[in-house]
């Protein structure tokens, strides 16, 4: 994992990110159960459960930093390691948060993903989310939390104008997912309505977020998007959200999509757009990127080998600082003594306390009080 603390312009090719909102009862209990049946099915090298606050006093990596603190509102901190690919490890982060007060759409307890490689991220390995969260419609894990919508399902927009317009500018602005709009042609049959994104490859699908509009929806949409985003939403097709601050080289046409048959078959077209969006340098919001951080610099779970090498590390520090307290010393020592030394050849030092050094100074002296005293009797003309 790159141990590279610097803040980024853009999320590295080596990370995942992810953010939301768990809406049932025992969001904790779900990722133990998760965590401790993959690693008993050789999935996960080792996983830990830890109490925040404990694993801020705690991070074994670095000094204690304040940006490797979850915060007050933490509630759980769970850490994970596994291998993807022979030779490749990666390691990531869960957090849970309390619920946030006053929210309009629910409470859920607030949880944020960090996962680092130590090589460039690739899509076809396992979802992140699904390391922690159980795949399973049963628990409701996926709700985005900048909007509520779920990642696994397709969402259908809003019927409301400003309501729409609204969700438009949170979804580019504040979310730190994939938004992909698509406009059914006709109401489409059971087939149909099953959502395209789960044709992506696993580390895409838990970063992307499906949004369906009605047929009476097109010129409603078109309007919005219009408006808020500068892009069209062409009938019975899709188009992938750009992010805001909206890239001055964003080409909208490229990742507009002219049809898209929702009959169940894979919309290979559409599915391409997507992925290679998701593989574009991604602006850092400031709460990405201090996700980021702890990850690196609040880790916990090592391996035999790291633990090993930062026991070698530590006492080479010790030893460090006990050898450069020890030159400390023997320089003080040497300058008082000099110091010493000079006072009796001036044949002013009689009478004078002799200066200590260190082990040997008394409680009621100290070599500084005495050299005071001394040069004091140049400056007074009468001693």
């Amino acid at each position: 994992m790159a141990r590279n603390s610097t803040p980024s312009t853009y999320l590295p090719d080596t990370a995942w990110l992810g953010r939301g909102r768990h809406l049932g009862p025992e969001p904790e209990q779900d990722v133990r159960r998760n965590l401790i049946a993959l690693k008993a099915a050789g999935v996960l090298d080792d996983f830990q459960d830890l109490d925040p606050a404990e694993a801020a006093r705690s991070t074994v990596l670095h000094p204690r930093d304040e940006s490797a603190d979850p915060g007050p509102t933490a509630r759980r901190l769970f850490e994970a390691r596994w291998q993807p690919a022979e030779g490749v490890t990666v390691r990531a982060q869960l957090t849970t948060y309390e619920p946030e007060p006053r929210r309009k759409d629910g409470d859920g307890v607030g949880w944020v993903l960090a996962a680092e490689a130590e090589t460039a991220w690739d899509p076809r390995w396992p979802s992140p989310a699904t390391m922690f969260w159980p795949d399973s419609e049963r628990v409701p894990w996926d709700h985005d939390a900048a909007s509520g919508v779920r990642l696994r399902t397709a969402n259908q927009l809003p019927k409301d104008d400003d309501e729409l317009r609204h969700r438009l500018r949170d979804w580019t602005r504040e979310s730190w997912y994939v938004h992909v709009v698509v406009h059914e042609a006709m109401t489409p049959d059971a087939r149909g309505q099953r959502p395209v994104i789960a044709f992506l490859p696993p580390s895409v699908r838990h970063r992307v977020i499906e949004h369906r509009a009605t047929p009476e929806q097109a010129q409603i949409v078109d309007f919005a998007m219009k408006r808020e985003l500068r892009l069209r939403m062409p009938r019975g097709g899709a188009v992938v959200l750009p992010t805001s601050p909206q890239d001055p080289a964003h080409d909208a046409d490229r990742y507009t999509v002219r049809n898209v048959f929702l009959d169940g078959s894979e919309p290979v077209e559409l599915l391409e757009r997507v992925k290679e969006f998701a593989a574009l340098p991604r602006p850092l919001t400031a709460d990405a990127e201090r996700a980021l951080t702890r990850l690196r610099q609040g880790w916990h779970l090592l391996t035999p080998d790291e633990e090993l090498a930062h026991a070698q590390a530590m006492v080479t520090r010790y030893a460090e600082a006990l050898e450069a307290m020890t030159t400390s010393r023997d320089l003080y020592r040497e300058a008082a003594e000099a110091a010493q030394a000079a006072l009796a050849e001036s044949g002013v030092g009689e009478g004078l306390t002799r200066l200590s050094v260190p082990g040997l100074t008394k409680p009621d002296g100290s070599p500084l009080s005495a050299l005071t005293k001394a040069l004091g009797r140049f400056r007074d003309p009468n001693k």
